[in-house]
């Protein structure tokens, strides 16, 4: 154990302190240039975690608006109809054929109680509870042959959202941010904007940063009133005194920092003063609606109550993909059961008021993303955590479903009105072409550029990724497959 005193009296009791302080001193050289430079331009005096990074190869999605529907919508009542499951509803299956349900004592089988038609020259079928998204339809890339590895909401959420069924791993977001920065440093990276009745279950490790620097987490935004509370100072602070005390408080936390080199919260806690500080210009103006125009109001269905407040956070995602941010999630239901898509109960008074919340926001969202020319360059992604049961529970409702389920994607270099995949007669399985979370994540990457086996960072003794040790591109979803 050595003792060694510096110049500023800090006491470093062991080897491994003082090399590093000794061997960090030839680093710091070129950074207290750096710094110096940046100081005279007033930009940070570190470089930001989230400058821009070039992708592995030419992607065609520059940023991604993920519309997560919590609680998991029922495929088979929306984009997958089985004429078989009503030829044979209130049949009970042989016990060897009965699916195993996450809360027991499966029903019979249950048709869906809606309409389907056909929409589009692509002929897709949708549901009578989304007659806007039907309009869109041929915009839109399905994949019915989804798979999820739980039942669970809490580790099926952590799966679609983070590639693993528990929580501690990166999000979706996080790994995109980690890997391509963000290119405009006045906002975040990374959004989320939760349904005002609550969030989802497992909370925020569902866009957490994991184990990647804390940086890259997702900022939350209020889903009403202010979306960021305290963003600005107090109306006693002048502009000048504001700015002086920022400027201490950086140099504080810098030599902090300097200390410090291996302490990366440390530096992603200095990044969000900084953060703050910058989003005071732009981040009102980036969610001030007052901007748009009537019209554009009305297709998101603000004047109408029951859709106002989804609209309200698409329109947003839209202002802020438009202004630079990478990622933007939205949530559509929080808590549990009738709070959110988990209709164990009533499937038709649940998914009827849910689809009259989302649609036609859902479908303003890809017309006014096309409009702006947004939509070639914005990766759109509908699904929830899993799907339901073809059978029945407590008689009108359907149990959690994850081994066969509807997701779909639409823009960003996705090719528009395709299908892939299949479940089985009664809905039940993915029995064509099944589509796992890391395909539907490797996929996700690609398009923005990112080889999903190369993203990787070091954890534990291991290299990690979004995708664990499996995954594959969709090629055939892709406009150009490569």
């Amino acid at each position: 154990m050595l003792e060694y005193l510096d110049s500023k009296q800090v006491s470093i009791r062991t080897r491994r302190a003082f090399l590093g302080r000794v061997g960090g001193g030839f680093g710091r050289l070129a950074l207290l240039d750096l710094l110096a430079r940046e100081a005279v331009s007033g930009e940070l005096t570190a470089p930001s975690p989230l400058n821009e990074c070039p992708p592995h190869h030419p992607a065609t999605a520059r940023s991604v608006i993920s519309l997560f529907m919590n609680g998991g919508p029922s495929h088979i009542d929306l984009f997958d109809p089985k004429p078989e499951l009503t030829r044979q509803d209130g049949r009970r299956l042989p016990r060897s054929e009965t699916p195993e349900v996450f809360f027991g004592a499966p029903g019979p089988l249950m048709a869906s109680p809606f309409r389907f038609a056909k929409h589009g020259q692509s002929g897709r079928w949708v549901s009578e509870l989304m007659p806007k998204t039907a309009e869109v339809v041929d915009d839109l890339a399905f994949i019915h042959s989804m798979r999820a590895d739980s039942n669970n909401h809490a580790p099926a959420l952590f799966q679609m959202n983070t590639g693993q069924a528990r929580p501690g791993h990166p999000s979706l977001g996080a790994w995109t941010t980690y890997g391509l920065g963000s290119p405009n440093r006045n906002l975040p990276g990374f959004v989320v904007l939760c349904d005002p009745v609550g969030g989802p279950i497992g909370g925020s490790p569902n866009w957490g940063s994991g184990y990647l620097p804390a940086a890259f987490s997702a900022t939350p935004f209020r889903p009403i009133g202010e979306p960021i509370l305290d963003l600005n100072p107090s109306p006693n602070e002048s502009t000048e005194r504001q700015t002086a005390r920022r400027d201490l408080l950086r140099s504080i936390n810098q030599d902090h920092l300097q200390a410090r080199p291996e302490q990366p919260d440390l530096a992603a806690r200095i990044e969000s003063y900084e953060l703050a500080f910058r989003m005071q210009g732009e981040a009102p103006e980036a969610v001030d609606l007052s901007r748009e125009s009537a019209e554009t109001k009305r297709l998101y269905g603000l004047e109408n109550p029951v859709s106002a407040s989804y609209g309200r956070r698409l329109l947003i995602a839209r202002r802020l993909v438009e202004r630079g941010v990478r990622f933007v999630q939205i949530y559509s239901g929080g808590g549990a059961f009738e709070d959110n898509w988990d209709a164990h109960y009533d499937l038709v008074k649940n998914h009827k008021k849910r689809c009259a919340e989302t649609d036609g926001p859902v479908a303003a969202l890809i017309i006014d993303l096309k409009r702006r020319g947004l939509l070639d360059q914005t990766l759109v992604l509908w699904g929830g955590e899993f799907g339901r049961m073809p059978v029945s529970q407590a008689r009108l409702g359907r149990d959690h479903n994850p081994h066969g389920f509807t997701c779909w994607m639409a823009g960003g270099g996705v090719k528009p009105g395709v299908s892939i995949g299949r479940t089985d007669d009664f809905g039940l399985k993915a029995v064509e072409n099944p589509v796992h979370i890391h395909d539907w994540h490797a996929t996700i990457l690609h398009l923005l550029g990112i080889d999903h086996t190369r993203l990787t960072y070091a954890d534990e003794g291991r290299a990690k990724r979004l995708t664990d040790v499996s995954g594959r591109v969709l090629q055939e979803l892709l406009q150009s497959p490569t």
